[in-house]
């Protein structure tokens, strides 16, 4: 690819324009410690204290060096389709500190550097360092290709060299990993911008050590004299290392280094030709798109260790689905297309975009969700602080893992639309964007117009700089029962798909163009019958988007509320609600109360009244009257 495809879409332009004009400049101040009211965050005075520009103790968590990582990573995105001198400034400080942040032999972790000097790789069960360097390593990728300037690459290529030299199979090294899995998708990233193979070969070291016995984590607990049990049950699944890698069959533990570590399988599967690694991924895909993900693409449902439970057991009040989680399965599945052409990956990436991720934060940019859960009761929450999410979006947060992690995500959007392969160009994702590519020697812009999540119309203008014969899939979206399709005007039968893809090979022409409509009526959803929580119940969803019924537009208690099975549903655009958006609305019926009395039990006739129902984007819930939310709806 020629450059990074330039996002013109309404839906994401938006959001994109957000995290450039409100989230990073806010996000550089909570780093900062400069937000009132907000959880401080001391991760830059660290870096300063690090650097020896500054006198003080470490604050934070152990992992404080990640969320600085994030967010350059979120900038260096943001740069490079909008350009901004005061914000490159602002990250080159930050990077000349990094600079002198880091120690003669390489080392750079704010943490051990300040506070525990002595303690460098002695517990990497629990301390998060090769995770802090790995999401460093991001940055750097980032912001080289972005801008060009070497400096971060330089700094973390030292890292990484020093990294090699303290890790492997060689006597004298450590054979280990570390308890949260990035390090291995950053190498990965490293090689690709290096073509240095040693990095390649360190990731592939990280991946393979994990699960073998005698157990790392063991032999590394005892060293230290630390014979505590872990405080995870089955401790070794927390951190996927209960087995080999290629041995583990279904989704465990902490869902955020799981979803980081099979992108890592993915990467390396895709890199060095590894197809039982492949199976191994496709395996794991299965099982967690299949019996633990969310309808909104939410996944790890357990509070208790941030993680998977066990299969189709999928809460909606109690679910935890960490934004983080959503984030990390877009990496995922972005990867899984870059192994096989399969369009259920892009699905559940689009699933995951419009819905699992964004619900993340507040509108504004400004406010944040940790956790996304499908069901809420504002009571409920206040009197039970651990068993239920409280409806309103924080500032900032102590663990702030998640803001930075969605504005890189955002921030980076366009790279996900496509995937190319030898002289093929796969359209995963429909929205607006400027894109440049290079077949048969000859450069072809693409432009894509459409109002997509909204309406099911696409225009895709293919222009080479002269004839040239090359093809163009289209995905066929899963949740789409009917799609017409022309190219210059003439129809074409949408048919003989291959793996959900619609592949065009032709020779293409200057202002060739292919028009798109996918039919988008509002679908009644449905959960598998192993899904308990949901027996009875649908959930109501539009083109790739997943609505909720909130109490500011329905009144209280949600669950009275029961929709029938012949009830019509009309979808309209309301411009001037939550930014723009197309609702849901349906005669539906709610269980009356005012007869009721004082029983809490008795022999009853239950009675109904009218009920206009009317739901919203799951996305966009909790950005007005805080209050009840509900997902998935009851039936009759």
């Amino acid at each position: 690819m020629l450059s990074q495809p330039k996002v013109t879409d309404t839906f994401w332009r938006r959001y994109m324009d957000i995290v450039r004009d409100e989230v990073i400049p806010y996000q550089w101040e909570a780093l900062n410690d400069r937000i009132e009211g907000a959880a401080k965050s001391h991760a830059i005075e660290n870096i300063r204290i690090a650097a020896g520009v500054a006198e003080g103790e470490y604050h934070g968590f152990v992992f404080q060096d990640s969320d600085v990582a994030k967010w350059l990573e979120a900038v260096a995105y943001s740069l490079a389709t909008d350009p901004n001198p005061e914000l490159e400034k602002i990250a080159d400080e930050l990077i000349a500190l990094l600079g002198k942040a880091q120690q003669e032999d390489g080392y750079l972790n704010t943490y051990f550097t300040v506070k525990e000097p002595e303690a460098r790789w002695t517990n990497l069960r629990d301390q998060h360092e090769l995770y802090c360097a790995g999401h460093m390593m991001e940055a750097a990728v980032a912001y080289y290709r972005a801008t060009g300037k070497r400096e971060l690459l330089d700094i973390m290529c030292r890292f990484a060299d020093y990294i090699d030299s303290v890790f492997g199979v060689e006597e004298g090294k450590i054979q280990g990993y570390d308890g949260h899995q990035e390090i291995e998708l950053a190498l990965v990233k490293l090689y690709e911008v290096t073509g240095n193979e040693k990095y390649l070969k360190l990731s592939t070291f990280f991946i393979e050590e994990r699960g073998k016995q005698p157990h790392f984590f063991d032999k590394e607990s005892e060293a230290r004299g630390d014979n505590n049990p872990f405080w995870y049950f089955g401790s070794y699944k927390y951190s996927q290392s209960h087995l080999p890698v290629r041995e583990q069959k279904e989704a465990v533990g902490h869902s955020v280094r799981a979803m980081y570590m099979y992108a890592a399988m993915a990467d390396l599967a895709e890199k060095t030709g590894d197809a039982t690694l492949k199976e191994a991924c496709k395996t794991l895909w299965d099982n967690v798109t299949n019996k633990q993900m969310y309808i909104t693409a939410g996944i790890g449902s357990s509070e208790f260790g941030e993680a998977f439970s066990f299969d189709y057991d999928l809460p909606n009040d109690l679910s935890y689905t960490e934004t983080c989680a959503s984030i990390g399965l877009v990496f995922w599945a972005r990867r899984m297309l870059n192994l096989e052409v399969n369009s259920s990956y892009a699905d559940v990436m689009e699933r995951a975009l419009y819905n699992g991720t964004i619900s993340g934060m507040e509108l504004d940019g400004k406010k944040f969700f940790y956790v996304n859960p499908l069901e809420v009761w504002p009571e409920a929450c206040s009197r039970h602080e651990k068993r239920h999410v409280k409806p309103v979006r924080q500032k900032w947060f102590n663990c702030a893992c998640c803001p930075p992690n969605l504005a890189r995500l955002i921030a980076s959007n366009g790279q996900y639309i496509y995937t190319e392969r030898n002289n093929e160009i796969f359209v995963n994702l429909y929205m607006g964007n400027e894109a440049s590519f290079e077949f048969n020697g000859k450069k072809v812009n693409i432009v894509q117009k459409t109002e997509y999540p909204w309406d099911g119309a696409v225009l895709i203008s293919v222009s080479p700089e002269a004839a040239t014969e090359f093809t163009v899939a289209l995905r066929i979206p899963g949740w789409c029962r009917k799609a017409d399709l022309k190219v210059n005007g003439e129809n074409v039968a949408v048919e003989n798909t291959v793996n959900g893809y619609m592949y065009l090979t032709r020779t293409w022409n200057p202002d060739d163009q292919i028009e798109l409509k996918f039919d988008m009526p509002v679908e009644r959803m449905k959960a598998h019958p192993r899904v308990r929580e949901n027996a009875g119940k649908t959930a109501l969803q539009r083109g790739p988007i997943v609505y909720c019924i909130e109490e500011v537009d329905n009144g209280a208690n949600l669950p009275n509320i029961s929709l029938p099975q012949n009830a019509r549903l009309e979808a309209y655009f309301d411009g001037d609600l939550l930014g723009g958006v197309v609702v849901i609305q349906a005669e539906a019926a709610r269980l009356e109360e005012s007869h009721w009395g004082q029983a809490l039990y008795k022999a009853a006739e239950e009675k109904y009244q009218s009920h206009t129902l009317k739901a919203v984007p799951y996305f966009a819930w909790c950005n007005r009257k805080p209050g009840e939310m509900l997902v998935w709806l009851n039936e009759n």
